[in-house]
């Protein structure tokens, strides 16, 4: 499988900063979200594609070896220094060769990771199958499960708890996530002589593998446990509980550790992974932590100015407003946007001013009062 080009998908250059590769996401996540393209397949399939590279290139750890490595790098179990290891064993081998020459560089596509069997595997991981199972010995990370979640607008700013039902593969309570019925006897395998490895002849050093036959275990198991049927895991539900923090994003996961697939051979839980779906609010919108509202006044608070209770996620406040107040004008509250959560400040919630006009109409008289207080033309600047 190709590897994905996560600054491509992005759309910035493999130097782009921090800064450039969270901008750009924000810009795409907008887009593509699948609230603002309900049934579109294609939009959905890119905002996934978007939010994997998101996740990838926001992380310096997992963005530096991706670089080096390509994909293959993020896989569950990879081993970066046995990577370079065997890409250096290749160059030396292309150089013994009879016209052959070192590569110039660790290109992730130059380097065949299939040769090498030890690197990286993996039930779950972003190249699991028969031959990444097979390299993986002793206990085994249960995969992580990804779950969207349909969030209103208040309840992602606030932050708050919840519960829910989901299926999740658990570890056999007959065989203990062996796979094997109890009291059943394994065997040698008689492949590897029970060493779980093979000896691997190629170019002028000594490889060993793992042995495909047991996957490392240097024996066969007996007979398939018959509640798992020898998968050592059953499917269960169970009830999870959740904290939603202030600020939920969209498309921005939430991790709840060990609440994903069960591992194998006594391996750790898999983690789950919440993407938020967040529903649009009929009065307030959002840029980053801070929100915004329009607040309309009549035209008496806006000639006299005023003190007004505004509803804000955290309670109303008191806002004032000054006289000769205009529609369009913003006020600025405060720490009154997203709430602060850990180091993370509280945003501020800013209010659009607009002058309503009584829809009855307002008596001639107090009209041409009111007219006459005006100064010069309010359409002086109003030229083509």
């Amino acid at each position: 499988m190709a590897d994905r080009d996560f600054y491509k998908i992005l759309g910035v250059e493999r130097t782009a900063s921090d800064d450039d590769i969270r901008k750009a996401y924000r810009k795409l996540a907008r887009k593509y979200h699948p609230d603002i393209n309900p049934g579109n397949k294609e939009a959905e399939n890119k905002f996934k594609d978007i939010s994997v590279a998101n996740d990838v290139l926001s992380d310096p750890a997992k963005r530096k070896l991706y670089d080096e490595f390509g994909e293959a790098g993020l896989a569950s179990g990879f081993d970066a220094d046995k990577a370079r290891s065997y890409k250096q064993w290749q160059e030396q081998a292309a150089r013994a060769r009879p016209g052959g020459g070192a590569s110039g560089g660790f290109g992730a596509q130059e380097f065949d990771f299939d040769d090498l069997g030890d690197i990286f595997g993996g039930v779950g991981g972003m190249f699991g199958g028969a031959r990444g199972r097979a390299a993986r010995t002793g206990p085994q990370r249960g995969s992580d499960i990804e779950a969207a979640m349909d969030i209103d607008f208040l309840d992602a700013v606030r932050g708050f708890q919840t519960s829910f039902t989901i299926d999740r593969p658990a570890e056999c309570e007959t065989c203990h996530g062996s796979g094997t019925r109890p009291g059943s006897t394994p065997k040698t395998c008689t492949q590897c002589g029970g060493s779980g490895t093979i000896s691997v002849a190629e170019g002028p050093l000594q490889f060993r593998q793992t042995c495909p036959r047991c996957g490392g275990s240097g024996q066969m198991p007996g007979d398939p446990c018959p509640t798992c049927r020898g998968t050592g895991r059953v499917m269960r539900q169970e009830t999870v509980r959740v904290n939603i923090p202030p600020g939920a994003e969209p498309g921005k996961r939430i991790r709840v550790p060990g609440k994903g697939e069960a591992g194998a051979r006594g391996g750790a839980p898999g983690d789950l992974y919440i993407t938020p779906r967040i529903r649009p609010h009929p009065l307030l919108t959002r840029e980053g932590r801070d929100l915004a509202m329009e607040l309309p006044i009549t035209v008496g608070e806006a000639v006299r100015g005023a003190t007004i209770a505004v509803p804000t996620p955290t309670g109303p406040v008191n806002v004032k407003v000054r006289a000769g107040a205009q529609s369009g004008q913003r006020l600025r509250v405060k720490g009154k946007g997203v709430p602060a959560h850990g180091k993370t400040p509280a945003g501020d919630l800013y209010l659009k001013l607009s002058v309503r006009v009584p829809e009855d109409g307002v008596p001639h008289e107090a009209v041409e009062k009111i007219d006459r207080a005006y100064k010069e033309d309010v359409r002086k600047d109003i030229r083509l």
